[in-house]
């Protein structure tokens, strides 16, 4: 047995910024039979994962609840049903650190070109799709950070990330219906920042192909379209559907701004099962395409 990989080990550290302090104090505990006494959070977390040999064994502790494990994976992107139990959180937390589909050599590069008002310099010929998922796991994880009840700390959110007339077309249907547009980077940000900082929402895209789809404009606007769950805390409120267009910025080396954006929302009532289990995009190509001209 050779011990937890580096992949493990930064997904449990992550999985822990979610717990009480309590919890990873009475987790060290039962790791090391109370053979060790640790004094603060960081030693308990030290202790934990140097005594720890197997990661599903760790995962399947008590005091890493459910609701801590379907908030961790919606941090890194991953949708699953809200009703999922907490066996199938744990078998796709183990899937996802043992493939090869998150490398974090990559992943942190991948970040590192999404941050600054998203600065990602891809080549003249941008490969749409792989962009809107860097765009996508980018985007959620800096919203998602901006709710308190993540326990992360918030990432640099602001109206930096935006062109200065770009518009926010939001529908939400819940019961009743409603429309709100704003127009200008500060009202966007601020809009879009009290949906998880006030409204305590948690945004989990689907980045597989029904989930996601992506087209460049012969003008060079980029448009990403995702589908999601929207959540609070453990309970799952609806789902999401929102397009981007991004245009690149000559006076930014060439990083990409959002120019506009258009949120639908759903409440659960106004959903199947089927749909918030695997949420897809209505939207086609076509669709997409009409909102270039």
């Amino acid at each position: 047995m050779f011990g937890l990989s580096e992949k493990e080990r930064c997904g449990f550290k992550r999985i822990f910024s979610l717990m009480t302090h309590s919890d990873l104090l009475s987790l060290s505990d039962t790791v090391t039979n109370k053979v060790i006494a640790v004094e603060n959070v960081t030693e308990a977390i030290d202790t934990i994962l140097s005594f720890t040999k197997n990661a599903e064994e760790l995962l399947k502790r008590r005091k890493i609840y459910r609701d801590v494990i379907f908030k961790y994976l919606a941090m890194e992107g991953v949708t699953m049903p809200p009703n999922s139990e907490k066996h199938q959180l744990v078998k796709r937390t183990l899937e996802l650190w043992s493939s090869g589909k998150v490398n974090e050599h990559k992943q942190e590069e991948a970040d590192q070109k999404m941050s600054d008002s998203t600065n990602v310099k891809p080549s003249v010929d941008v490969d749409p799709l792989v962009l809107g998922q860097h765009f996508c796991r980018w985007f959620f994880q800096l919203l998602n950070s901006q709710n308190s009840s993540l326990n992360q700390p918030p990432q640099a959110w602001g109206p930096q990330h935006f062109w200065p007339d770009v518009k926010l077309k939001l529908f939400a249907r819940a019961g009743s219906e409603r429309m709100e547009e704003f127009l200008g980077s500060e009202l966007v940000s601020c809009r879009l920042l009290a949906l998880p900082s006030t409204e305590r929402l948690i945004f989990s895209p689907n980045l597989e192909p029904r989930g996601l789809k992506a087209l460049v404009s012969p003008h060079g606007l980029v448009l990403v379209a995702v589908a999601g769950t929207i959540h609070r805390d453990a309970t799952c409120l609806g789902i999401f559907e929102q397009v981007f267009g991004l245009i690149r910025s000559p006076l930014d080396n060439d990083s990409w701004k959002i120019k506009f954006i258009h949120l639908k929302i759903r409440g659960q009532d106004c959903v199947s099962g089927a749909e918030v289990a695997a949420p897809a995009l209505s939207f086609n190509s076509t669709d997409l395409q009409l909102l270039c001209s």
